[in-house]
């Protein structure tokens, strides 16, 4: 018997688990044959401290010390451009106070991705002081914490049924049975299913997909200094990948729980708004896909036990911030979990457990 299942093997799941592993005998199940494979294995892999709600900017800034040192440390240098046309200004205004970027002069922009289009592009801004992130590497770590502390982690070991039996919860998955005082729900976008299978009322939370293409170096560039680059409204953004492009329609359109795939129109509707911003064209796809980005109905982060009933915990509704929140989130649900008192604000801490939508 463990102390506490975690379902879900993603950033979410394998975060959460380490920390509680300090405190308690952890038992991690992720349905795929390999961690991370939905939502986690798919991400802008970005660490952007202004990046979100309030109280995300909050774990954000909670989690930069862990992310610069922990393990070495996860963290390479990438930065961040807004790129705007002359009727975007306000726009441009707008994200550039959100996101603390500074105004820089076209010709700088155009020093920095020298792609862009200088008869489309009005206005640039850029913040030096955002960084790429080693995902995989630091799920790896978290998954080698829980078994370091004499925890499981378990692939390929899809949840099928949930019940009680006192104090104690029974699950059944396709590894076996497995029994536990509490359980923590991080299973993404299949947060709220694995609540009703546990009798816990849903949240309302729900998955977007968001598409992805990977194309060769735009005309034959080293994109490997580029920064990050977005148009205003997240209306796309573009990404050095290993030698590569990553672009993104920056989509949220409203889905089912499943694995996803790119849709091709919204896909070339992405990218020919990417193509508006830039001198070459998009001629070919080295390869497509698309993950889903799980939002709560007030979009921010769901962490803590159940009202009414502590041994179900949330780790939930990461909403494409999994991985710059994952230090200070674990953190948070571990300290909820184990009757601590957390570093965070109490009203930031208020914001982001599940009291508040139980009122």
């Amino acid at each position: 018997m463990s102390d506490i299942l975690v379902i879900g093997g993603g950033i979410a799941g394998l975060s959460a688990g380490a920390r509680l592993s300090a405190d308690a005998k952890v038992t991690v199940l992720e349905s795929e044959t390999a961690l991370g494979f939905h939502a986690s294995g798919r991400s802008a892999a970005l660490f952007e401290q202004n990046y979100g709600l309030p109280s995300t900017v909050a774990l954000n800034k909670a989690s930069a010390d862990y992310h610069w040192h922990a393990n070495g440390g996860y963290l390479s240098p990438r930065g961040f451009l807004l790129a705007a046309r002359a009727e975007e200004r306000a726009s441009f205004e707008k994200d550039a106070e959100t996101l603390g970027i500074a105004e820089i002069s076209p010709e700088r922009a155009l020093e920095l991705i020298p792609i862009l289009k200088p008869a489309e592009l009005a206005f640039a801004g850029y913040h030096e002081e955002a960084y790429d992130i080693d995902t995989d590497r630091m799920m790896q770590d978290f998954a080698r914490e829980i078994r370091r502390n004499s925890g499981e982690v378990m692939t390929d070991a899809r949840v099928t049924a949930i019940s009680r039996q006192g104090e104690t919860w029974q699950v059944t998955s396709t590894r076996g049975s497995h029994t536990a005082a509490r359980l923590v729900n991080a299973a993404g976008a299949w947060a709220d299913q694995i609540a009703g299978m546990a009798g816990i009322a849903p949240l309302g939370i729900l998955p977007h997909r968001r598409s992805m293409a990977r194309l060769p170096a735009p005309g034959g560039h080293d994109v490997s200094q580029w920064p990050m680059f977005f148009g205003v409204g997240e209306s796309w953004y573009a990404k050095p990948d290993a030698g590569a492009l990553l672009v993104s329609p920056a989509e949220e359109d409203l889905v089912e729980p499943h694995d996803a795939w790119a849709d091709d129109m919204v896909l070339a509707e992405g990218l020919a708004r990417y193509e508006e911003m830039v001198t070459e064209p998009v001629t070919r796809l080295l390869t497509s896909w698309a993950g889903l980005r799980s939002f709560s109905p007030d979009r921010a982060l769901v962490l803590g036990p159940e009202p009414g009933d502590p041994a179900f915990v949330w780790c939930a509704a990461q909403g494409g911030y999994g991985f710059q929140t994952a230090p200070a989130a674990s953190q948070l649900l571990a300290d909820l979990v184990m009757g601590r008192t957390p570093a965070l604000p109490g009203a930031v801490v208020a914001s982001l457990t599940p009291d508040r939508f139980r009122r």
